[in-house]
C-alpha cells in the first residue's frame, strides 16, 4: 500500500511540473491509472485532495487556477518549485537549529523535524544539534488553536478561507471570507493578518476567537499580498500601545497583571482595590472586558460607555 501510495503520489508530482497550462481533476483523472481504478467520483475526489495536501505538505507548490469557464485547474510551476544551492555560515545554522527548537512542542515539530532534514542534505552543519540543551533557558513557542494549523497552511498556498468569528462585542459568531496572508504571536496571542473579502479591507483576527472549523476555498486571491504585513503594528495599535491619553481604572488587588505592567501610576484604594493610570488607545475597551469584574474604567466617560456595551453584549450572549 505504502509503494502503492508513494507512486500515485509521484505520478500527480510529475503531472503537476510537466503542464504548462492547469489541468482539471478530469484531465489528472484520464493521466494517471490509479486514478482510473478509482470506483466512484466520490472515492477518487477524497484520494485527490489527499495525494494534493501531502505533496503540499512536502513542499511542491500547487497553484490553484480559476478559467473563464469556472472550471478549477492545478499546476507546479518549475520556478516556484526549484531552490537556489544553500550556504550556511555557523551562526545562520545555529539562528536555523534554534528555530527548529522552539516549535518542537508545537503544530509545527513535524514540518520543523522535516525542514531540519532538508538543510541538513543541503549543507546544515552535521554539528549543529538543534535539540541539544545549551543553557537554562528553553524556547518555546504554544500553539493550542485548532485554527493553527489549517491557516498556516491557507497562509503558504496562498488560498482563501472561510471561519465563523466571534468579536468581543458581538453575542454570535459571524461568517468570514478571508485571503490570509501571515500569523503571527504577539503578547502570548497567536493573530491572523488578512484581507476581508465581505468589508474589502485589511483586518486581523485573534485565533482564539475563531470557533468552529476553517475551511478552505479553491479560488485566487483578489487583492494583492503586501511586501510587509505588520500584524504586531495593527495590534498594538487596537491595543493602545502607541496612545497619546490616559485612563483611570480601579482593579482588584492581586488581579490583572498585565494591566499592572503598563501603568504609569498605581495607587492603593484599600478595601481590595487600586487605582491605575494607563495608556488609552483604540482597542482598549475590548481588552479590558477580558478581566471582567476585576476592573471598573473611572474615567474616560466614553471609555466605560464602551466597555459596559461590550460587557452586555457578552452578557446577551
Amino acid at each position: 500500500m505504502a509503494i502503492a501510495k508513494a507512486e500515485r503520489l509521484m505520478n500527480l508530482a510529475l503531472c503537476l511540473l510537466g503542464t504548462r497550462r492547469p489541468l482539471s481533476k478530469r484531465e489528472l483523472r484520464e493521466s494517471i491509472e490509479a486514478y482510473l481504478e478509482a470506483g466512484s467520483d466520490d472515492s477518487f475526489n477524497r484520494m485527490f485532495e489527499r495525494d494534493k495536501d501531502d505533496l503540499r505538505e512536502l513542499g511542491l507548490v500547487i497553484e490553484t487556477v480559476e478559467n473563464l469557464d469556472g472550471e478549477v485547474g492545478y499546476l507546479a510551476r518549475r520556478d516556484s518549485n526549484r531552490l537556489p544551492p544553500i550556504t550556511l555560515d555557523a551562526e545562520e545554522a545555529a539562528a536555523l537549529g534554534l528555530a527548529a527548537k522552539v516549535w518542537q512542542q508545537a503544530r509545527l515539530a513535524g514540518a520543523a523535524s522535516g525542514a531540519l532534514q532538508k538543510l541538513r542534505a543541503a549543507g546544515l552543519p552535521e554539528d549543529v544539534d538543534p535539540y541539544e540543551a545549551h543553557s537554562a533557558l528553553e524556547p518555546r513557542i504554544p500553539v493550542h488553536e485548532a485554527a493553527f494549523e489549517p491557516l498556516m497552511l491557507a497562509c503558504r498556498d496562498r488560498r482563501p478561507v472561510v471561519f465563523d468569528y466571534r468579536k468581543a462585542t458581538a453575542a454570535r459568531p459571524e461568517t468570514r471570507h478571508v485571503e490570509p496572508w501571515a500569523l503571527e504571536c504577539w503578547r502570548g496571542h497567536w493573530y491572523l493578518a488578512g484581507w476581508d473579502r465581505d468589508r474589502g479591507a485589511e483586518r486581523v483576527f485573534r485565533l482564539s476567537r475563531i470557533t468552529g472549523k476553517v475551511r478552505s476555498r479553491g479560488t485566487r486571491f483578489t487583492a494583492p499580498v503586501p511586501d510587509v504585513v505588520t500584524v504586531r503594528e495593527t495590534v498594538a495599535g487596537w491595543a493602545g500601545e502607541t496612545a497619546d491619553r490616559s485612563a483611570l481604572i480601579r482593579l482588584r488587588t492581586g488581579a490583572g497583571y498585565p494591566l499592572r505592567a503598563k501603568a504609569t501610576s498605581v495607587r492603593e484604594l484599600g478595601d481590595g482595590w487600586d487605582e491605575l493610570e494607563i495608556p488609552y488607545g483604540h482597542g482598549l475597551d475590548a481588552w479590558l472586558v477580558e478581566f471582567g469584574p476585576d476592573v471598573v474604567v473611572l474615567e474616560p466617560a466614553e471609555l466605560r460607555a464602551d466597555v459596559v456595551d461590550r460587557l452586555r453584549a457578552v452578557a446577551k450572549g
